[in-house]
């Protein structure tokens, strides 16, 4: 099992840039940029490139509608390339708040889309004349759509890889089977780790049974707040803010993934208490009104034994990759919790 971290869109990049060396040197293996309307993750993740020297980096995650696939495809070919090769292209379909109201894209069959999407790109790292005829995606334009002009072309360059690892960003059951089957990896989010088999296994099953065996094992990457100590249960609750935003804020009333999942865990009344309060302005009460065993369920906070019993946990439910928020004031305590993970890696 690997150790990850990722870079908030909405802190201090450059900050937390300074700080990848020293985390590189204690263990952290692959950087993840998030991109949703902040600033965008690409120009971010080339400054990393220059900045580290062995550590892996990822999108995660750039949104399918934002970009044509082939400009996803080069420019997953151009940060592979200016990190010698330690790229994974993290995709997702974000939702219809940021995508129709942020770039006034229609948000429309995130699913298939995204199957296009992958199989665009792969053509297009092996340096195929790029050719597909898809519900969503036809390359090159028919030429009823357009001049007419249009040519299979292939890409100029000779990519690092031919194969550059794709990572999913999914938790609806369609979704999770398509990351199972297609990608190398998927990202989750929340992950409490007693229901993942129950809420997840089914699409994950399903999925596996049609991967390729060229796809490798599924790389499983959850994301958690990391504290390790006797007394360290208060950092608990610098969670809330985020599982409020995302229950109760990241989405319409009906439209919103996180709450749906919160529900599938069987916080039903919950979910609906904390978007209530939230979309009504009352957002200290909405965090108030996380509740605490789904605090400590997505999260590893506490004692050195415990989070050595919740790695083991993960560890059986198929996680590969811990991508962790040291809950720290300092940078030097940030690496420091980050080389006592380390040392309890299993």
């Amino acid at each position: 099992m690997r150790i990850g971290t990722t870079l908030s869109y909405s802190g201090s990049f450059m900050e937390a840039a300074a700080g990848l060396r020293d985390l590189e040197a204690a263990g952290v293996e692959i950087a993840f940029v998030a991109e949703a309307y902040s600033f965008d993750a690409v120009s971010q993740l080339g400054y990393l490139a220059a900045v580290t020297d062995r550590m892996h980096l990822a999108s995660a995650i750039l949104p399918i509608y934002t970009r044509t696939p082939s400009l996803i495809a080069m420019t997953a070919a151009g940060l592979d390339y200016v990190s010698g090769g330690r790229f994974t292209l993290g995709l997702g379909a974000s939702g219809p708040q940021v995508v129709e109201g942020f770039h006034g894209v229609p948000y429309d069959a995130p699913i298939a889309r995204t199957r296009e999407v992958v199989e665009i790109c792969r053509r297009v790292w092996s340096r195929e004349s790029v050719v597909h005829s898809g519900r969503h995606y036809r390359l090159p334009l028919p030429a009823e759509q357009g001049t007419g002009l249009g040519k299979p072309l292939k890409l100029i360059n000779h990519p690092v890889r031919d194969r550059i690892p794709i990572m999913l960003a999914a938790i609806g059951p369609k979704n999770v089977e398509l990351a199972a089957e297609v990608a190398e990896g998927w990202l989750p989010i929340f992950v409490h780790p007693a229901m993942l088999g129950e809420v997840w296994g089914p699409s994950l099953a399903a999925g596996k049974a049609r991967r390729s065996p060229s796809l490798g094992p599924l790389d499983i990457v959850v994301t958690m707040n990391l504290a390790i100590g006797d007394d360290v249960d208060h950092l608990l609750d610098r969670g809330r803010r985020q599982l409020a935003l995302y229950i109760g804020g990241m989405g319409a009333r009906g439209k919103n993934f996180y709450n749906n999942l919160a529900r599938r865990y069987g916080y039903e009344r919950e979910a609906e208490l904390i978007q209530d309060l939230y979309l009504s302005g009352r957002k200290q009460e909405a965090e108030a009104a996380v509740p605490a065993d789904l605090l400590r369920a997505t999260s590893l906070v506490g004692p050195k034994g415990y989070v050595v019993e919740r790695l083991a946990e993960l560890a059986a439910c198929g996680v590969t990759t811990v991508s962790v928020k040291p809950l720290a004031d300092t940078h030097a305590e940030r690496v420091a919790i980050v080389e006592q993970l380390r040392d309890l890696m299993p």
